[in-house]
């Protein structure tokens, strides 16, 4: 069998919800992971025969996939931000929205340097990390700050620390439940907060493809009817006690309450830009007092 039959059969046998251009980018995924080539050789050479193990581990690949299990569950790894992150069913998949939000902060950041508005003593919180992909990114392009991560789940910690490791950076992780009114960080303020808290409510249940119902951990999507921005207003109060006065929130958010996330941050004290996603959806507030 050949790079390009392992293609045919992804095609072929996917579930109805992967259309034919996701069908051939899982492919890929899947090749490059077991047969470690590189995208580009990829394209090139799908008249390649694949070894029998390699033919073996690709159709078990398959398998998994048919049940709707997501891709990133199966390899038990996402790329996020140029990085690569261990992922398993106690942590979210890394969504392309979210690197956009890590990139505004890095811009953030890197504005505010050429005009001398952040010193070297930078100090980066990160509430809900899951899989630490928002402070490890943060870290890795920004070696000279001191940046924490906080979330409830133990089993999503562990995971994070992994990704820490992995990826060769020094990230302190704090277990804490930001709904706690009691949670705090102790002495510790932070120039920026950062977060991508749960925001989908029950009524959005039905929009979402089944296999990200079956599989990600509901906890971190999840939010009751009757207070959809029960964690936006946490985070804004946790902020009001431990961002710094010069300091700034940013926030992935749902796309259908972008003003009324505004709304309730105004009314903690808090100015806010509303900004929207490469899809044109509005998917991030950075928030400052």
């Amino acid at each position: 069998m050949t790079l390009g039959d392992i293609e045919s059969i992804y095609i072929n046998q996917l579930p109805a919800f992967y259309d034919k251009d996701e069908a051939k980018a899982i492919a890929a995924l899947a090749v490059e992971h077991i047969c470690h080539i590189s995208k580009s050789y990829y394209m090139l050479h799908k008249s390649d025969m694949l070894t029998l193990m390699e033919e073996t581990s690709l159709i078990r690949i398959l398998d998994e996939l048919r049940f709707g299990r997501p891709l990133q569950y199966v390899l038990e790894e996402a790329d996020f931000f140029g990085l690569r992150f261990k992922v398993n069913s106690g942590v979210l998949i890394p969504r392309p929205e979210t690197e956009e939000l890590v990139h505004w902060v890095l811009t953030f950041v890197k504005g505010k340097n050429i005009s001398g508005g952040l010193t070297d003593d930078l100090s980066i919180l990160d509430i809900g990390t899951g899989s630490g992909c928002i402070p490890v990114a943060l870290k890795k392009n920004l070696p000279g700050a001191f940046v924490c991560a906080v979330d409830i789940s133990r089993d999503a910690l562990a995971t994070a620390m992994q990704n820490a490791v992995l990826n060769n950076t020094e990230v302190e992780f704090i277990h804490g439940d930001i709904l706690d009114n009691s949670f705090n960080t102790g002495p510790l303020t932070f120039n920026l907060i950062v977060s991508n808290p749960p925001y989908v409510t029950l009524a959005e249940k039905g929009k979402m493809l089944q296999n990200v119902l079956e599989y990600e951990p509901h906890m971190a999507l999840f939010v009751p009817e009757d207070d959809p921005l029960l964690f936006y207003r946490h985070i804004a109060d946790f902020s009001l006690k431990h961002l710094r006065p010069e300091g700034s929130l940013f926030l992935e958010i749902n796309e259908a309450l972008g003003m009324e996330t505004c709304e309730l941050l105004g009314q903690k004290g808090f100015k806010t830009e509303l900004r929207k996603d490469l899809r044109g959806k509005d998917r991030m507030v950075m928030a400052w007092r």
